[in-house]
C-alpha cells in the first residue's frame, strides 16, 4: 500500500501552485516550507524569488496570497517580516490527513524514490576477545540504520567484519599445540558463551605472556601464522575452533542487546583471504599502488606524517604480509562486484576516519567506487564516563559490555518494580519489562546523540522516567494502551468536523511529520533525528493527556472518539518508531 500524502506535502504543493499562478515568469519555485512556532507552517521561498525577479518580497508574497485558495486545507495566510508566509491549516485538514492513515501500516512513511542495495558493515567484534563498551555504538547504530533503511524500501545486506585473522592466532594456536592439556576445561560439557570466551581469554593471556618472554616461542608462533595463511589443515582446524567458540559468545552478547546477528552475515577478515593477492596485483598493474622500500603502497598528496613527508596506505608489507587495507579493499571489491551494492555504509569509530578516507580514495582510483557506487563512513564518537573521560572501570580497565548491559537491566528492573507492582505486574512480567527497559535505555542513550559526538554513559539518567529517555517514551506508549483498557465500548473514530483544542492540534501536526522524519533519518544516516521526534511526540502526548480528557471526566461521545483516534495513532507511531531503533514498547509498565 502506498503511503498517504502528508499534510505538509499538501500545503507545500498548494503554495507552489499559487507561486506559479502569481509569478509565472519565475518558473518552478520551492516554497521552502517548514514547521513554525508562529503558525502551523512558514514558507520562506519568497526571499530568494524576490532576489531572482528583482522585486519587493512582501509585494510578491501578497500576490501569492491572492492566488492561494483557503477553506479546505489552508485556513489563513499572513505575510510577515520581509516576505515570509505564515500558514495556518484547518482542523478538518489535520484530522482528515491523519484519518487516511488509519489503514496505512506505514504511517505515512514514503518508500524511497530510487531504492538500491546498501551493504552495512557494523557490529565487528574480535575473535578470542571479550566485547567491551567500545563495541556498543557500532552495533546499536548499525542495527538501527538497517531497520530504518529497510523500512524505506532499501535492499539492505548486513555484514559483520569480525577480526578473525592475524598474528594473535598464530600465537594462540602454537600455545595450544604445545600445551594441549589446556585445550578444554569444560569437562566435555557444553559451555555458555561467556564461559567459552573466558576460556579463550585465559588462553590468550597465557600465550601472550609466553610470546613476550620467550623469543624461540615467538618465532614458532610467527611460523604458525605462515602455516595458517598457507592453509595447513591442523592449524586451520584449531583456528576454526576459536572462531566457533567466539561466535557462541558473540551471539550471547547480541542476545542481551536484543539484536539478531545471523551466521550468514558474519564475514570476517578471513573471508577475503583468497582475494588479497589479486587485489594487490590489480592495484600495482593499474599504477594505483607502487612499491616503496619493498612494500606496496598508495600515496596521497594531502596525507602527511609529522615529518611532512607523505604517509602511505600500506596494502602489502615488506615481509609479504597483508595489512588491513588489503582486506578492506578486497571487501569493497566483493560488495560491489558480487553483492551489487550501490552504497557501502561503514559504522566505524571516528578514530579510523583517516584509514577509511584513504581506502575509499584508493577504491575510487581503482574504479571500484564511482558516481554510481559510493562508500560512506558513519563515524561515531567515544563512550565517556560521567567524568567526561573514556569509560573505564575503577581499576582503569575497559568495561566489559556484558557487565554494562547487566547493570542497565538491574537498574531498570528496580524502576519497573517500583511502578509495576502498583499496576499488578507479575514477577515474570517485571523481569521481562526490566530487560526491555534496561536494554532500550542503553540503545536510546546512544542513538539520541548525534553519532559523530562523544556521549556520557550515565545509567541514572538513562533509566529516569523524566527527560529525554527511552523509559519516558515507553511509559507514554504504555499510557496509550492503558487508556484503551479503560475505554469500554468507545472506539477510535476520526471526527474531522470537530474543532480541535490546542493540545490536539499540536499532537496531530507532529504525527503528520513521522514520514518526513524517517525519510530524513534514512537519507542522512542520522537516527538521532528519529529519537528527537519520538521524544517530542511523547511530550506532546503527555500534554494532550493532561489537558484533553479521554476517559475521565468523560467528554461527549464524538470528542472521546476523536481523542481515542489520536491516542491510537500516537501509540502506533511510538511503537513503529521505537521498533526502527530496535527498542521494545511494553503494553504495560
Amino acid at each position: 500500500m502506498a503511503p498517504v500524502t502528508s499534510l505538509a506535502s499538501t500545503v507545500d504543493q498548494r503554495i507552489a501552485d499559487a507561486l506559479s499562478a502569481a509569478l509565472p515568469e519565475a518558473g518552478p519555485a520551492d516554497p521552502l516550507l517548514r514547521r513554525s512556532d508562529r503558525a502551523d507552517f512558514q514558507a520562506n521561498g519568497m526571499l530568494a524569488l524576490a532576489k531572482k525577479l528583482k522585486g519587493n518580497p512582501r509585494e510578491l508574497a501578497a500576490k501569492v496570497v491572492d492566488q492561494l485558495a483557503t477553506g479546505d486545507v489552508v485556513k489563513e495566510v499572513e505575510v510577515s517580516g520581509p516576505g515570509f508566509l505564515n500558514i495556518t491549516v484547518t482542523d478538518r485538514a489535520i484530522i482528515e490527513t491523519l484519518a487516511a492513515r488509519s489503514s496505512d501500516d506505514r504511517l505515512g512513511v514514503p518508500f524511497a524514490t530510487d531504492p538500491g542495495t546498501t551493504v552495512i558493515d557494523y557490529a565487528q567484534p574480535n575473535v578470542a576477545k571479550e566485547m567491551h563498551v567500545g563495541h556498543l555504538r557500532s552495533a546499536v547504530i548499525g542495527a538501527a540504520m538497517v531497520e530504518i533503511l529497510e523500512f524505506t524500501g532499501e535492499n539492505v545486506i548486513r555484514r559483520h567484519h569480525i577480526g578473525d585473522w592475524g598474528t594473535q592466532f598464530g600465537m594462540l594456536i602454537q600455545y595450544l599445540t604445545e600445551h594441549p592439556h589446556e585445550l578444554d576445561h569444560s569437562g566435555g560439557q557444553e559451555v555458555s558463551g561467556e564461559e567459552a570466551m573466558s576460556n579463550l581469554g585465559r588462553l590468550y593471556k597465557a600465550a601472550r605472556t609466553l610470546f613476550d618472554s620467550d623469543e624461540e616461542f615467538k618465532n614458532r608462533a610467527r611460523d604458525r601464522v605462515v602455516a595458517l595463511q598457507a592453509g595447513d589443515a591442523e592449524t586451520l582446524a584449531r583456528w576454526q575452533r576459536f572462531v566457533d567458540e567466539s561466535k557462541i559468545y558473540f551471539h550471547s552478547v547480541f542476545d542481551k542487546l536484543d539484536m539478531e546477528i545471523r551466521d550468514e552475515d558474519v564475514v570476517g577478515e578471513s573471508g577475503y583471504n583468497d582475494m588479497l593477492e589479486e587485489t594487490c596485483r590489480i592495484l600495482e598493474e593499474t599504477g594505483v599502488a607502487v612499491r616503496s622500500d619493498g612494500a606496496l603502497c598508495v600515496f596521497f598528496d594531502d596525507v602527511l606524517g609529522p615529518d611532512g613527508n607523505p604517509t602511505p596506505l600500506i596494502v602489502k608489507k615488506t615481509n609479504g604480509g597483508y595489512g588491513y587495507a588489503a582486506t578492506d579493499l578486497s571487501a569493497i571489491r566483493d560488495r560491489v562486484g558480487n553483492l551489487k551494492a550501490n552504497t557501502l555504509l561503514y559504522v566505524v569509530d571516528a578514530r579510523q576516519s583517516l584509514h577509511f578516507r584513504m581506502v575509499f580514495e584508493t577504491a575510487r582510483r581503482a574504479g571500484w567506487l564511482n558516481d554510481q557506487v559510493h562508500a560512506v563512513q558513519l563515524a561515531f564518537g567515544t563512550v565517556l564516563g560521567k567524568d567526561g573521560k573514556p569509560f573505564k572501570t575503577r581499576e582503569g580497565e575497559t568495561v566489559r559490555l556484558v557487565d554494562l548491559l547487566d547493570e542497565a537491566v538491574e537498574r531498570a528492573s528496580a524502576v519497573v518494580r517500583e511502578k509495576g507492582e502498583a499496576v499488578g505486574l507479575t514477577e515474570d512480567e517485571i523481569v521481562e519489562r526490566g530487560r526491555q527497559v534496561g536494554i532500550g535505555a542503553v540503545k536510546y542513550a546512544d542513538l539520541s546523540t548525534s553519532a559523530a559526538r562523544d556521549y556520557k554513559f550515565d545509567l541514572d539518567q538513562m533509566v529516569s522516567l523524566h527527560g529525554d529517555t527511552s523509559v519516558y517514551i515507553q511509559y507514554a506508549y504504555a499510557r496509550t494502551r492503558s487508556i484503551f483498557g479503560k475505554a469500554g465500548d468507545r472506539t477510535p473514530v476520526a471526527r474531522p468536523e470537530l474543532e480541535l483544542a490546542p493540545a490536539e492540534r499540536a499532537l496531530g501536526l507532529h504525527l503528520d511529520q513521522f514520514g518526513e522524519v524517517v525519510a530524513e533519518a534514512a537519507s542522512a544516516y542520522e537516527p538521532h533525528k528519529l529519537t528527537a521526534y519520538l521524544y517530542q511526540l511523547a511530550s506532546l502526548f503527555t500534554t494532550f493527556y493532561d489537558k484533553c480528557p479521554v476517559i475521565k471526566p468523560a467528554p461527549p461521545q464524538e470528542i472521546a472518539e476523536n481523542r481515542l483516534f489520536l491516542c491510537d495513532l500516537t501509540a502506533r507511531t511510538l511503537h513503529q518508531g521505537m521498533a526502527l531503533l530496535g527498542i521494545r514498547t511494553p503494553e504495560r509498565l
